[in-house]
């Protein structure tokens, strides 16, 4: 058993920020494989899948200081592991090597991606959608689809039951179904940000 076992996120967090190589480790292993999945469900390529993820943690280790301990480590890291496939896409859009693998290992990927997907107005898109939600509603999905919160996690943020976050996950799927039925469809990498579980 690790001796980081028992320490909570906040703690490993600090000493991760101290510099601590071993707690920087105990984080790997706990959120590794979630990752990788998420990873996978995003570039749709197994290989591109793990090297994104070396990045990720990469990226945590060395921006260590500026991470801040009062602040759910969780949703930060889903947050960079998101923002790193984007970017990743956005490049295999303009290679064509990268993006004909990726074509290749899904069955499900549209035969182009478009670039202005990976852009930051790309935010302002997914804001825009959600405004037809309820605060709340569209609070909890951001939640648990964006942030990767758990359905108790989310309840407990929130101060409702799970019954409650489950309901309201029911209700931004079923409005980002018939806005995508509306508007004709959305490239099929936003679809996948919105409607993969984490």
């Amino acid at each position: 058993m690790s001796k980081f076992s028992r320490y909570t996120e906040e703690q490993l967090v600090n000493l991760i920020r101290d510099g601590d190589e071993a707690a920087f480790t105990a984080m790997y292993d706990k959120y590794k494989e979630r990752l990788a999945a998420r990873l996978l469900q995003l570039v749709c390529n197994e290989a591109y899948a793990e090297e994104l993820l070396q990045d990720v943690f990469l990226k945590i280790w060395e921006g260590r200081a500026q991470l801040n301990p009062g602040l759910s480590f969780k949703a930060y890291l889903y947050r960079i592991t998101t923002n790193t496939a984007f970017n990743f896409m956005k490049r295999a859009s303009k290679e064509r090597d990268i993006l004909a693998q990726i074509i290749q290992s899904s069955t499900e990927l549209y035969n182009h991606i478009e670039a202005d997907l990976f852009r930051k107005e790309n935010q302002r898109l997914i804001d825009r959608i959600l405004t037809g939600l309820s605060a709340q509603c569209r609070q909890v999905f951001v939640a648990v689809k964006l942030d990767g919160l758990s359905h108790n996690e989310a309840a407990e943020r929130f101060g409702i039951s799970t019954h409650t976050v489950n309901n309201h996950l029911q209700k931004g799927t079923r409005y980002l179904k018939g806005y995508l039925k509306s508007s004709g469809g959305l490239p099929l990498l936003l679809v996948l940000y919105l409607f993969s579980s984490v």
